[in-house]
């Protein structure tokens, strides 16, 4: 996707003030607020912004153990699997992956005991093999797209 100056300016206001609006984005970036809306539509369409939601700590629902789960599955079976993963509300995401298992979940749990029910609802499930469990001590580097768009904007 061809991104010009103005629309990784944009993106950056979106990420670092997401509550500012578009008259103020339009003022910081001296273009029109017509401008504004229609290039965020765009990006929008063209799947360069996927959303618009607050992050809500798991830990103040009182889910305070985040485990990392890799799930090892029988041939064919992923779509399946996976489909299935999305009805378990303690699956926070779940990735297809290569090297050791074939999908990475990330699990929010209240405490190790509801931890050890969610990894044998997750056994439990139809193609599921066996699983392996890394519990998270303390998050160090929470998820951020700001730095690649700051790198995307420095190589122009």
């Amino acid at each position: 996707m061809d991104l010009d100056d103005l629309d990784l300016a944009l993106l950056r206001l979106l990420l670092e003030e997401p509550r500012a609006g578009h008259r103020e984005y339009a003022r910081v970036l001296g273009v029109a607020r017509g401008t504004v809306q229609s290039r965020i539509a765009r990006l929008e369409r063209r799947g360069a912004i996927t959303g618009y939601a607050a992050q809500v700590s798991p830990e103040a629902l009182g889910y305070t153990v985040q485990a990392f789960v890799h799930l090892h599955l029988a041939q064919g079976m992923l779509d399946d699997v996976t489909n299935r993963l999305a009805h378990v509300p303690e699956v926070l995401e779940a990735h297809s992956t290569t090297g050791e298992g074939d999908v990475l979940c990330r699990i929010a749990a209240r405490g190790n005991a509801h931890l050890e029910q969610i990894v044998q609802t997750l056994l439990a499930l139809p193609g599921v093999v066996r699983t392996r469990t890394e519990i998270a001590l303390r998050g160090r580097v929470p998820y951020r797209v700001l730095p690649l768009l700051q790198q995307v904007r420095g190589e122009r």
